[in-house]
């Protein structure tokens, strides 16, 4: 769904730099390591998927990511999107709800020597409050309402991208910027249909 050209082209090159030496190959199954930089989602398992890197490198963008920020990632998955964020912040906490694919990432992400990354397995709606607060928060499921756990977890003047609608059509990519006067004082704004799988756990629905 997404454009690499015109206004919703990716332009930080830091980004771009990032995606383009992220061996996507790496995190997807061997049976399908020839279609890894191809620009669309792939199956990991357990009703998963690997975002497409577009989507991977615009969502990345619009958190603005700065080297002294500490990131939280919702939906750990292969741990692609953690590893595009690596070199771009400080740090980068992940929080994976299926245990078989949280404990994959780890020992993935520690193999191709990412050091900056903790992976956790849990239920990410509530987020990572021992971490808290975030500079930055990246969700990759589809929520029907924007958890406040999550809003409540990040920093005044942080940023969060997260697509919002039912799991089960097209959603909408959501940019969510905190200011300084408490958790309701929010600025949203949508950015592009997305399709992107359910967020599980948690209390999905108010």
């Amino acid at each position: 769904m997404g454009r690499w050209t015109g206004s919703e082209a990716v332009h930080n090159p830091l980004v771009l730099d990032s995606l383009r030496t992220t061996p996507r190959h790496r995190f997807v199954a061997a049976d399908l390591v020839a279609y890894a930089y191809e620009d669309r989602p792939l199956p990991i398992g357990y009703g998963q998927t690997i975002s497409q890197p577009y989507l991977v490198a615009r969502m990345t963008e619009l958190l603005e990511p700065k080297a002294e920020h500490h990131i939280l990632e919702i939906g750990t998955g292969s741990g692609y999107q953690s590893a595009v964020l690596s070199p771009l912040v400080a740090r980068v906490y992940t929080v994976e709800i299926i245990e078989a694919l949280g404990t994959r990432a780890r020992q993935r992400l520690a193999d191709l020597g990412y050091k900056n990354i903790e992976v956790r397995v849990g239920d990410g709606y509530f987020g990572w409050p021992e971490k808290a607060p975030f500079d930055g928060i990246i969700v990759t499921a589809a929520a029907d309402h924007i958890p406040p756990p999550l809003v409540e977890q990040l920093k005044p003047g942080g940023r969060m991208v997260i697509p919002v609608g039912n799991p089960f059509q097209i959603q909408t990519l959501m940019l969510v910027t905190k200011g300084n006067k408490g958790p309701r004082d929010l600025q949203v704004r949508s950015l592009m249909p997305v399709a992107f799988v359910p967020l599980v756990g948690g209390a999905k629905s108010n």
